[in-house]
């Protein structure tokens, strides 16, 4: 890997300027691996899952970056364009400018996941590739066959200088953090990502780190309920829950709460009437992984929660051959000190909190790790103020879920425990560029005109006395 890193970097070197005409050659060729191979993809996709539905994955993994890629293909010229600054008086009015420019960092890793790895390992590429970047890419253990797919395609589709994707395990992914990247993007869970961090700080690597947590929901005393739980149904279970901005506990005001659980089950029921063979109806990425689900199911049941099983055909989900699936479970009034609220759900597990005022929720959300995403659900435009103002997310959605994702004119990242960095759109192609500043001097001696220039004298105590004191 490091050779491969060392010979990418030679590249970079070598080849200058890297125009427009090559960034959006790059671009075109990753849009069409995802076009030309999507099936392909949606094949592997499902082997990896067991049973993932064909439709998730075209929207989830193939159309989303896709978009992304279209995106960055569009506005590339106008982004590579230099950033005109303005300058402190009097230096604009003697003549002297100042501008940005972006610049390729030059070699940037990705360390993608098993939740969605086609989407964010191509995703994050409309951004690098814009930027003028190379890449290496090591993806999750956890979907081998994807990896396998997408290590092949990229080496038939670029020069292993342009893209080089690296398999493996645990081993490898730590090896892969350790190099000496320009920049590094990490998807994945927030212990990992303090690892990943960790390794990287050794070569000063800038990181951008996407962890999701514990993302809430907070569902006002003026909402839809029908509404909110329909929208929040299709986020939460169109992957399983296995999505880093799925909804992840819900608070509602004790007054509505059974209409909200009540609401929740039946949206269920009417989006998926039968889950065990129901093509629609996504498994869980493993036999591990439904393990962990149901003991945080235990645990809570153990400890005095109400545990309400959506399963509307009342199946045996016992070995089922169809991959990992497990139906819906609604935990009602959960307390802290089950597995369930202490980590990251990723599944079909969906806590329901009563509140008795929305102040309690807010207080509720900050003492506790800053969100990916958080959602309101309602109607009044000051208690959704309220909201925005006193918590801190990496991104919001109101009256609905994850919807600032898929913009690509919004900046997607966490805030603490959830990341930081971010990228999309012009955002991402700032994130992978280094913003170098340039400064144009006056043809006028600025160091004369304000004092600078030794001896010191009067002229540099006025200048002195005007910028402090004025």
């Amino acid at each position: 890997m490091l050779s491969v890193l060392q010979r990418q970097k030679q590249a970079y070197l070598d080849e200058g300027e890297v125009t427009a005409a090559t960034r959006i050659d790059r671009i075109d060729r990753a849009i069409a691996l995802l076009r030309d191979n999507e099936d392909a993809f949606v094949d592997a996709l499902a082997r990896d899952f067991g049973h993932r539905p064909r439709n998730v994955s075209r929207v989830a993994d193939i159309m989303t970056p896709v978009v992304s890629l279209k995106h960055a293909k569009k506005h590339i010229r106008r982004w590579m364009k230099p950033e005109k600054r303005k300058l402190d008086s009097p230096l604009g009015l003697l003549g002297a400018k100042a501008h940005i420019r972006y610049q390729p960092k030059g070699v940037v890793g990705i360390i993608s996941p098993w939740n969605l790895p086609v989407a964010l390992t191509f995703g994050p590429l409309a951004g690098v590739f814009a930027a003028g970047n190379r890449v290496m890419i090591k993806p999750s253990e956890f979907t081998p066959a994807t990896a396998q797919l997408m290590a092949r395609l990229f080496a038939a589709a670029y020069d292993e200088t342009e893209v080089a994707v690296f398999t493996g395990g645990p081993d490898v992914g730590e090896a892969f953090s350790t190099l000496p990247f320009d920049h590094l993007l990490f998807t994945g869970s927030t212990a990992v990502g303090r690892r990943v961090m960790q390794a990287a700080a050794e070569n000063l690597v800038p990181v951008t780190l996407e962890m999701g947590g514990k993302s809430p929901v907070i569902v006002g005393r003026g909402a839809d309920i029908e509404q909110a739980a329909e929208r929040l149904i299709i986020t939460k279970l169109v992957n399983a829950g296995q999505l880093c901005l799925a909804p992840d506990f819900i608070f509602v005001s004790e007054d509505r709460k059974q209409e909200l659980v009540d609401a929740l089950e039946a949206a269920t029921v009417e989006m998926y009437p039968t889950m065990r063979d129901n093509p629609d109806y996504c498994a869980v990425i493993s036999e591990e992984h439904r393990a962990r689900l149901q003991g945080f199911l235990e645990n809570a049941e153990t400890l005095g929660a109400q545990v309400r099983m959506v399963n509307p055909a009342g199946e045996n989900f016992a070995g089922v051959d169809t991959g990992a699936k497990m139906p819906l479970s609604i935990v009602v009034d959960p307390t802290d000190d089950m597995d369930l609220m202490q980590e990251e759900i990723f599944g079909p597990v969906l806590p329901v909190k009563g509140y008795r005022h929305v102040g309690e929720a807010i207080d509720y959300i900050n003492a506790h790790p800053r969100p990916l995403g958080l959602y309101y659900f309602g109607t009044d435009h000051r208690e959704e103020e309220r909201v925005m103002t006193e918590t801190t997310s990496g991104g919001v959605t109101v009256n609905d879920v994850g919807f600032h994702f898929l913009q690509e004119g919004l900046p997607f990242g966490g805030v603490g425990a959830s990341g930081m960095g971010r990228y999309h759109g012009i955002d991402g192609y700032k994130e992978f560029s280094h913003a170098k500043a340039v400064y144009h001097q006056a043809r006028v001696n600025i160091a004369r005109l304000i004092g600078l220039k030794p001896p010191y004298g009067e002229k540099l105590e006025k200048t002195l006395d005007r910028e402090i004191k004025k």
